[in-house]
C-alpha cells in the first residue's frame, strides 16, 4: 500500500519549497522592522474560542472546522485562523497590562475543511500580524503599508488593495436593520434566509452568482456610517495616500469573519483566477470582550503563503531558483573524500552554502551532480592536488579552473561569492 497526502493538502517540495520559505520571510520582515514581536500559539484550541470569536454563523464555524474530542473529553479544534488564538494568548498572559499597543506577528499552518481547488487548500500557511490595545487609524494604515511592502519586496506588481469600513456598534445596528429589510425580499434558499436573521453581512460575502446578482442594489454600509466612523475611515485613507499606497474603495467588502469592525481590507491578485485574495484583515474592536476579556480594540491581517507563491508564479517571478548551494565539492578517491569533508564543514561555518558528492560516484557522475545542484563553483580534489596542497576551483558558469592552496580556499571563495 502506498500513502498519499489527504485531499485538499499538498507537499512543498524543493526547489519550490524554497520559495515558500522566502515568502514567509519577506512578508514577516516589514512587521519585524516595525517592532512586532514573534508569537507562536498551539495548532489546536478549545472549540468555543473559535465559535465565539470567529462567529457562530460563519462558514468557518458551521462547515469548515476540524473538530475532535480529546481523551479527556474536551472539544478541540485545529485552528482555522490566527487572530482568535493570538487574542486568547494575550488575555491569558496578561499582556494588556503593559505598554499598548501590543504588536505581534506569527507564521504557521491553518486548517479548514473547504472544497479543494486551485489556491484553496484544507491545510494552508499564513503569515499574520496583529496590533492589540489601541484604537488609532495610524495603526490600521501601518499594517496595510507593512503588508504592501512585503508583497513589493518579493517583486510582485499585481497586488491590489480593496478598502472598506464596516462601522461600529453605534452605527452598525441601523445598517443591519436596513440590510435585513432588503434581504428578506430576495429569492434565497432556506440556509441563507436563516443567516439574514443571525448575521446579514455574511450574505453579502456569498460568492454564488445567483445570489450576487440579487445583491446589486443592496444598501451600502458606507451610507450608514456615523460621524466618528466616517472621520476614522477618512483618516486611514489619507494616511495610506500619504504613504504612497494605492487602494480601491469597495463598499461591499465584508470579509468572512464576524469580529471585524470599522477598517476592513483585502489584497487581491488577478492572476489567480477565482481565488484571487492573497491576504486580508481589518479592525476587530470587540473580539476581546467576546471571548471574556476587557475592551481591547485591535487590528490585524493574515497573508497567504501558498497564494502568494502562486501570485509570484503568475508574474513569472519563480523562473530563477531561490538561493541554494553555492559550492559543490567533488572528491576523487577515498583519501580525497576524507580531506574534503572537514573543508566542506569549514566552508559552511564560514557562511557559505556547500554540498558534496556522496556515494563513491565517479568523476563524471560527481560533476553532473555539481551541475544539477545549481552551485556556482565546484571544488575538485584528487591525489595530485593533495600532494600539491591545493584544490581545483572550477567556475561552473565559465568553466574556468584555478588551483587554490587549501589554506586559502575559504577566503578565496568568500571573496568570489560576497
Amino acid at each position: 500500500m502506498t500513502f498519499q497526502a489527504p485531499k485538499g493538502t499538498f507537499d512543498w517540495m524543493p526547489p519550490r519549497s524554497e520559495w515558500a520559505l522566502a515568502v514567509r520571510d519577506a512578508l514577516a520582515e516589514p512587521a519585524r522592522r516595525a517592532g512586532y514581536g514573534y508569537i507562536e500559539t498551539p495548532a489546536f484550541e478549545d472549540t468555543a474560542l473559535f465559535s465565539r470569536g470567529v462567529g457562530e454563523s460563519t462558514d468557518i464555524v458551521t462547515k469548515e472546522m476540524y473538530t475532535f474530542t480529546s481523551r479527556g473529553g474536551q472539544s478541540l479544534t485545529l485552528r482555522p485562523e490566527g487572530t482568535a488564538s493570538v487574542m486568547r494568548a494575550v488575555l491569558e498572559h496578561g499582556l494588556y497590562g503593559g505598554p499598548l499597543p501590543i504588536k505581534l506577528w506569527y507564521s504557521g499552518s491553518y486548517f479548514r475543511y473547504e472544497r479543494a481547488q486551485a489556491g484553496r487548500y484544507r491545510h494552508f500557511s499564513q503569515v499574520g500580524a496583529e496590533a492589540l490595545g489601541a484604537e488609532d487609524p495610524a495603526l490600521d494604515a501601518e499594517l496595510i503599508v507593512l503588508a504592501m511592502d512585503g508583497y513589493a519586496s518579493l517583486g510582485l506588481r499585481g497586488v491590489r488593495l480593496l478598502l472598506n469600513s464596516l462601522g461600529c456598534k453605534e452605527c452598525r445596528p441601523a445598517y443591519r436593520a436596513a440590510l435585513q429589510d432588503f434581504l428578506r425580499g430576495l429569492d434565497l434558499d432556506e440556509p441563507t434566509r436563516n443567516r439574514i436573521e443571525i448575521n446579514p453581512l455574511r450574505v453579502l460575502d456569498d460568492k454564488r452568482p445567483e445570489v450576487r446578482a440579487q445583491l446589486e442594489n443592496a444598501p451600502l454600509v458606507t451610507d450608514h456610517l456615523c460621524g466618528a466612523c466616517k472621520a476614522y475611515h477618512e483618516e486611514v485613507r489619507g494616511l495610506l495616500t500619504a504613504a504612497g499606497v494605492a487602494y480601491e474603495d469597495d463598499p461591499r467588502l465584508v470579509r468572512g469573519l464576524d469580529y471585524y469592525t470599522r477598517t476592513t481590507f483585502e489584497f487581491l491578485h488577478d492572476g489567480l483566477g477565482a481565488q484571487s485574495a492573497v491576504g486580508g484583515g481589518g479592525r476587530y474592536d470587540g473580539l476581546s470582550e467576546q471571548i471574556g476579556g476587557p475592551a481591547l480594540p485591535s487590528v490585524g491581517w493574515a497573508l497567504g503563503v501558498d497564494r502568494t507563491v502562486l501570485a509570484m508564479e503568475a508574474e513569472g517571478l519563480l523562473a530563477e531558483r531561490p538561493r541554494g548551494v553555492e559550492v559543490f565539492a567533488v572528491p576523487l578517491g577515498e583519501d580525497a573524500r576524507r580531506r574534503v569533508f572537514p573543508l566542506v564543514s569549514e566552508l559552511r561555518r564560514a557562511g557559505l552554502a556547500v554540498d558534496m558528492a556522496f556515494g563513491g560516484r565517479g568523476v563524471k557522475g560527481a560533476m553532473k551532480a555539481a551541475d544539477r545542484s545549481g552551485a556556482r563553483y565546484a571544488l575538485i580534489l584528487g591525489d595530485r592536488d593533495i600532494e600539491a596542497g591545493a584544490v581545483q576551483v572550477k567556475d561552473l558558469t565559465t568553466a574556468d579552473q584555478t588551483a587554490v592552496p587549501l589554506a586559502e580556499v575559504v577566503q578565496f571563495l568568500k571573496g568570489k561569492l560576497s
